[in-house]
């Protein structure tokens, strides 16, 4: 098998932080007084939330310190983190991460989620001990879809890139691993709307479809 390294993005792929990460966008925009429709939301997908902020201010022409904004947004996906009942992994990811471990392929995560929301999910659901890094859109010069995230994560898992898998499921993020060159899964789930795929390699809506011996056809002769 020539596949090398998993490159794994987080929401929407692993966790279904989705609808959280939604219902504590919206909290925030209420408390500040904005108007965000459902179009200009989809357009936040792969994007930090200080992105995401810094956008907001600059559209609506706000005068408010984008750290309020982010301890708002912070402070309401918290309380829905640990309070919301249907919240869990993605239905088969778990096993997915398995079946890599168990072939020994290096996992990597290129979120563009905070660190602290990182930890938040790594911990819940004990996932530290399967990934040989983690790399936060924090700690980033740009964002998705620019393709540094994923050429740190190739390298921090010392592999070739065209041996590498990006496991995606936001237009940004499709465009990242695209720009990177390196062959993108992305991952149609339940909660992702409105993105273009149109750029990934492949496109599955169930994780048994990312397995080693399926994965083999696509990987023999890069």
């Amino acid at each position: 098998m020539a596949l090398e390294a998993i490159l794994f993005d987080m929401d929407g792929v692993i966790v279904d932080t989705e609808p959280l990460h939604r219902k504590a966008y919206f909290s925030m925009f209420k408390e500040m007084g904005l108007e965000v429709s459902d179009e200009l939301y989809a357009t936040f997908a792969g994007a930090t939330t200080h992105q995401v902020c810094s956008t907001l201010i600059d559209l609506f022409q706000m005068k408010t310190p984008i750290e309020a904004m982010f301890l708002s947004k912070r402070k309401h996906f918290k309380t829905l983190f640990y309070e919301d009942a249907e919240f869990d992994l993605i239905e088969g990811v778990q096993a997915l991460i398995q079946h890599y471990f168990d072939h020994d392929i290096p996992m990597i995560l290129a979120s563009s989620a905070s660190h602290t929301t990182i930890d938040m999910v790594f911990d819940k659901f004990n996932l530290s001990p399967f990934f040989k890094a983690k790399i936060s859109g924090e700690e980033l010069k740009a964002s998705k879809p620019h393709p540094e995230i994923f050429e740190r994560a190739a390298a921090l898992a010392n592999a070739d890139k065209k041996r590498c898998m990006v496991i995606e499921d936001s237009t940004n993020g499709i465009m990242a691993a695209h720009q990177a060159g390196i062959f993108c899964a992305a991952y149609q789930g339940k909660n992702t709307l409105n993105q273009d795929y149109s750029l990934a390699d492949i496109l599955v809506d169930d994780y048994a479809q990312l397995r080693v011996e399926v994965l083999e056809k696509h990987f023999k002769n890069r």
